[in-house]
C-alpha cells in the first residue's frame, strides 16, 4: 500500500464523521479552524499533492522532517469545503501516542486544549462511531512503512 492510498483511506473511513454528532464547531465557534497565516495542520505523507491547485490553502513547508518524510503544513483561511479537509483535521482532537511497549494507544492531543473545549471531558465526550472511525484510519496509516515512521516520528516530537 503507497502511503498515499493509506492516507486517501484514512480520509475517507472520516469524511462524514466528526467528534460529535453534532457539529462540534458550534461549542467554540469552529477554533480550531481559525489560524493565522503561519498556523496550520500537518499533512500526512504524500497528502500535500491533494492541495497542488487549492483555492483555500497553502501547504508550505516546516524545515523538518518527521519520520524520513519532509513536514509540511496546510495553512487554511478558515474556510474549506469539508470533504477536502486534511486528515489531520479529520482526526483532531485524537493523537496516536506509543507506549514504550510500542503499543499505539488513541488519545486526546494535548496540543488542542488551547481551542478544543472537548479536551476537558476527554475520550468519553467523543461520538464513539467517531473515534472507532479514528482508529481505524491510524491502523490503516501504520500498515504502511512511511506512514507508520511518520506516526512514531511525530509522537516522538510532540512528546513533553
Amino acid at each position: 500500500m503507497s502511503e498515499t492510498h493509506a492516507v486517501l483511506a484514512a480520509r475517507e473511513l472520516l469524511e462524514s464523521l466528526t467528534p460529535l454528532k453534532t457539529d462540534c464547531g458550534r461549542l467554540c465557534q469552529g477554533a480550531c479552524c481559525q489560524g493565522d497565516e503561519a498556523t496550520g495542520m500537518l499533512l500526512f505523507p504524500g497528502e500535500e499533492a491533494l492541495y497542488a491547485d487549492c483555492t483555500f490553502a497553502r501547504v508550505v513547508p516546516t524545515g523538518f522532517s518527521l519520520g524520513g518524510t519532509p513536514a509540511q503544513l496546510l495553512v487554511c483561511d478558515g474556510r474549506c469545503d469539508r470533504k477536502n479537509r486534511p486528515l489531520a483535521c479529520r482526526l483532531f482532537p485524537l493523537f496516536l501516542k506509543f507506549r514504550e511497549d510500542q503499543t499505539p494507544v488513541l488519545r486526546m492531543d494535548a496540543r488542542a486544549r488551547a481551542v478544543c473545549p472537548l479536551t476537558d471531558y476527554g475520550m468519553k465526550a467523543l461520538d464513539p462511531e467517531f473515534k472507532q472511525a479514528a482508529r481505524r484510519a491510524y491502523d490503516l496509516l501504520l500498515e504502511d512503512k512511511v506512514c507508520a515512521a511518520y506516526l512514531r516520528a511525530l509522537d516522538e516530537a510532540f512528546t513533553l
